[in-house]
């Protein structure tokens, strides 16, 4: 790793970042108000969308900015097919679904960090950077909960099975009580009759009864046995494009492309000026945050936090490979490798909350945030950007 990448462990937002975390660990009384972190959260948004447009307005989206869309779109659809099919075999259908999408969106306190960063080495991202962020978004919410319906429709299809055996088990009940009933005329001892419809019926119901439990005690939504239906993928899409951190994304990211180099200017203070101390004074309040969410990691075990360290690291090196061969400048590459590894822990759980209330926020939320989150800001940034080096030199 190069010494400007190990001089990321010292930048001032990072070490912020780990006070926070060392504060937290420590159950230090040390908390940032929730208006202001909100407010902080926004102003970020504000700026990093402004300053994208800038630069978009600069540059336009040219050949390379063409390229690193694409790519964004690609990456988008391709992890979270990728993560579910890892996660399907070892958890719960709808969990792997939830945390699929998690995994195939982006975090954007990671992406305001690493183009920090790249910034600071002098490696800066183009602005259509930050179109790929906004690209890159939704589209995995959208095949997660494509993803859940395709499950639900195949436990739809068994329990349509589970009703016919059962009808069939009941034809066979009354079949046997005419039998019993031939032979006690007959004076001969009868088989035992096997269970009749009510008998099927209040098993199945006791059944129910103890998931729904077992939902309830671990967190999860329990399962609509009225036959009401989650979200649907339209309603999930309006979530998605109408969140408010999205809108005001775009809204930003509008206007900087929109007001030109005069508008720029008039805005240098608010959007360049402050920003770091504003990033360091965030990083500090996630570091709080990781610290407080990683008493839920008993409910996500060693198999998901490995997955939580590891899949960023495969998501990148797809990112790197299909980056390489688009011969992307070392600072898109860096940046456009980080949107694969992130992982969303703020617009995606809050939609999936809803969308597939089945799965269970104590892994998908707590992954995101305490394990795969504080490794990309600590490890991944720097580890990606000299990778981006060494592919693209």
């Amino acid at each position: 790793m190069s010494s400007g990448a190990l001089s990321s462990l010292v930048d001032p937002a990072i070490m912020f970042f780990l006070v926070g975390v060392f504060a937290g660990a420590v159950r230090s009384n040390l908390e940032i108000p929730p208006q202001i972190a909100k407010f902080l959260s926004l102003y970020l948004l504000v700026a990093l969308g402004f300053k994208g447009g800038q630069s978009l307005g600069d540059t336009g989206l040219d050949a390379e900015g063409l390229k690193v869309v694409g790519i964004a779109l690609v990456l988008a659809a391709l992890i979270p097919v990728l993560s579910f099919l890892v996660l399907r075999s070892r958890v719960e259908a709808f969990d792997a679904a939830a945390i699929a999408a998690t995994y195939g969106s982006v975090s954007a306190v990671t992406f305001i960090a690493a183009t920090n960063f790249v910034a600071g080495q002098g490696e800066p991202a183009g602005g259509y950077t930050t179109v790929a962020l906004v690209f890159m978004e939704s589209p995995a919410i959208v095949m997660a909960v494509l993803l859940a319906s395709w499950v639900r429709s195949r436990q739809n299809a068994d329990a349509t099975a589970l009703v016919a055996d059962s009808a069939g088990v009941a034809s066979s009940g009354v079949a046997t009580g005419a039998s019993a009933g031939i032979a006690a005329a007959s004076g001969s001892d009868p088989d035992p009759p096997s269970p009749g419809p009510a008998t099927v019926v209040e098993s199945h119901a006791t059944g129910e009864t103890a998931l729904a439990r077992e939902a309830l005690s671990d967190g999860r939504a329990p399962i609509d046995a009225s036959g009401a239906e989650p979200l649907s993928v339209k309603a999930v899409l309006h979530e998605a494009f109408t969140d408010g951190a999205h809108l005001l994304l775009i809204g930003s990211l509008v206007v900087g492309f929109v007001v030109g180099d005069k508008g720029g200017e008039a805005m240098a203070p608010f959007t360049t000026g402050i920003f770091k101390g504003m990033l360091a004074f965030f990083l500090l309040e996630m570091g709080l945050l990781v610290t407080r969410q990683l008493r839920e990691l008993r409910d996500v075990g060693p198999f998901l936090i490995g997955f939580g360290l590891l899949m960023p690291l495969c998501s990148a090196s797809i990112a790197l490979i299909l980056g390489g061969i688009a011969r992307l400048s070392v600072g898109d590459l860096t940046v456009l490798t980080v949107l694969a590894a992130s992982a969303s822990y703020i617009v995606v759980p809050a939609v999936i909350r809803y969308a597939i209330p089945e799965a269970r926020p104590s892994r998908y939320f707590t992954m995101a945030l305490a394990v795969t989150f504080p490794f990309n800001i600590v490890v991944g940034i720097p580890l990606y950007y000299a990778a981006a080096g060494f592919v693209a030199g």
